[in-house]
């Protein structure tokens, strides 16, 4: 993984734990960081020594929002501009959300505006009962159009419609309730519920959690009904017969662990 400037990557222990390090900016995004982390997650898919991404912030804040120079710059874009940067930015949440490992978001401080695309693409988000969330551009006079997909798959239609709508500030039990994250703890416990969690997580079998995270994928947003029927009949055959499954179905029938539970 190549040195960035406004994130970092660590590897430990089978987890990729991507940092957020802009802390004297409380983590705004940026054209650079929105660019990095794109460029992160691409080399996470291709690392089969990543097993869990993580995602994190230094200092006081998950992440503010938009950096203020950055929004001044686009401020001064025209229509041309704006678009191939709003592409680049729902890219960003994609790439995220497409990832063929788990995703976790561990969020404090704040996570306002496209923060919560961030962490709404992720698969588990963890936050500490203080942090301060809010869909703030409505109060810019623009909407939190490349996020959307994305939190109103956690939030839902008129869930969305409350927070979006309003704009207004909530914390991390109201983020729970609204299922836009997954826990919300008290800040001393933190650490620990996310660890409890990984240790869950490395418990299955790496393949099969990449088929699961392709297979909600494929039937939620690609194929029709009918057409998972067959899929998902292929796919279950498919992986009864791989080396993973063998293995799997070979260490129940034995009764020992797999060889991925270290």
């Amino acid at each position: 993984m190549k040195k960035h400037e406004t994130i970092e990557f660590e590897l430990k222990d089978g987890i990729g734990t991507v940092w957020f390090n802009r802390p004297d900016k409380h983590n705004a995004l940026n054209d650079v960081m929105i660019s990095e982390v794109i460029d992160c997650f691409e080399e996470i898919n291709k690392m089969p020594e990543v097993r869990i991404a993580v995602v994190k912030g230094r200092g006081p804040s998950f992440c503010a929002g938009a950096d203020l120079n950055y929004m001044k710059g686009i401020a001064q874009f025209g229509y041309e501009q704006n678009y191939q940067d709003s592409l680049r930015l729902a890219k960003c949440f994609n790439v995220i959300y497409t990832c063929n490992k788990p995703t976790i978001a561990v969020v404090h401080g704040a996570a306002i505006g496209g923060a919560n695309g961030i962490l709404a693409a992720c698969d588990f988000v963890y936050c500490d009962d203080e942090t301060k969330f809010a869909f703030s551009e409505v109060k810019l006079g623009i909407a939190p159009a490349t996020i959307s997909p994305y939190v109103t798959k956690r939030v839902g239609e008129y869930g969305s419609r409350d927070l979006m709508l309003t704009g207004r500030r909530f914390t991390g039990k109201e983020a729970e309730w609204y299922r836009l994250v997954n826990k919300s703890v008290p800040a001393a416990e933190l650490e620990e519920y996310v660890t409890k969690m990984i240790g869950v997580l490395m418990t299955s079998g790496p393949d099969a959690m990449a088929a699961c995270k392709k297979l909600i994928f494929d039937i939620s947003n690609k194929l029709s009904f009918d057409e998972s029927i067959d899929y998902t009949a292929r796919l279950i055959a498919e992986l009864r017969a791989s080396k993973e499954g063998q293995e799997g179905m070979a260490s129940f029938l034995e009764k020992r662990k797999p060889n991925w539970v270290k």
